[in-house]
């Protein structure tokens, strides 16, 4: 195998973008330009990732730079949270706050603890692992919580005319979202190693490291992320309880999420 990929080698991994573009044109999915656009602004933005981790990574460079990127990532996550759950009031901050909090946890333990050393190799690519993981999770329970309130208003509304207060009885529907976030995640760690290699073991066999040392960082790494979704989507629900209802215990009028353009296009074009 060869130690990089050229150009020529990731040109020829392109035709297999043109496998995922074929099934959709023989299925009539109308996905093709959405394939191509995601797979073209992938790249794009791996290129540009990798230029600034190269200058993140030179000798000498202090580590207060990496901390920056972290901190930019956060942001990015709470922009990217607002913009997949539009009908979550104020879910940016919030979004921020979680990853703030599951940050302080996980790094916390892993760098406090030295179970990794703190340096920029490891601390750029442990802290994306955490948002990019927990990103989904964080967004579908914020949007399950607000659905099943919405959806369920005269049984929440029931509750707080018995007495309870809004914690109390928005509490079978922030279970319900937990419960929604983190299934996939439970499951996928329980499938690990068997059904599937993750990928930063795989991409450490692939660079040659001893597969019991890969074997090794790729727990670390899966705690890691199941500690983070747990965190923020927790912070998140509970955040988002204090929000949608009123100081004397009353629900908010809840939004329905817009519809996407793209998902009506795909609709008629099935129909």
């Amino acid at each position: 195998m060869n130690d990089l990929i050229g150009a020529g080698g990731l040109a020829t991994s392109l035709a297999l973008i043109g496998v995922a573009a074929v099934v959709s044109l023989w299925q009539r999915l109308g996905l093709e330009r959405q394939i191509l656009w995601a797979s073209a602004r992938a790249l794009v933005q791996l290129l540009l990732v990798g230029a600034a981790l190269t200058l993140l990574l030179e000798p000498g460079r202090s580590v207060a730079w990496s901390w920056l990127w972290v901190v930019a990532m956060v942001a990015y996550a709470g922009d990217v949270a607002r913009r997949r759950a539009p009908e979550v009031p104020r879910v940016m901050p919030l979004t921020i706050a979680a990853f703030a909090a599951a940050a302080a946890i996980t790094l916390g333990v892993v760098f406090g603890f030295r179970v990794l050393a703190l340096e920029a190799r490891t601390l750029v690519p442990i802290a994306g692992m955490m948002v990019g993981n927990s990103m989904t999770a964080t967004v579908l329970a914020a949007r399950r919580l607000v659905d099943e309130l919405r959806d369920k208003r005269d049984e929440v509304e029931a509750r707080l005319a018995l007495g309870q207060p809004s914690r109390q009885a928005a509490t079978p529907y922030v279970r319900a979202a937990l419960r929604s976030a983190l299934t996939p995640q439970i499951e996928t760690t329980k499938a690990t190693g068997l059904v599937f290699l993750p990928g930063a073991m795989t991409g450490l066999i692939l660079a040659g490291v001893p597969p019991v040392q890969a074997v090794l960082l790729q727990a670390v790494v899966m705690f890691l992320v199941l500690a983070s979704v747990s965190s923020t989507t927790v912070v998140v629900t509970l955040g988002l309880v204090r929000r949608v209802f009123t100081r004397d215990h009353r629900l908010l009028p809840l939004p329905r999420s817009p519809r996407r353009g793209g998902t009506a296009t795909a609709e008629r074009s099935a129909a």
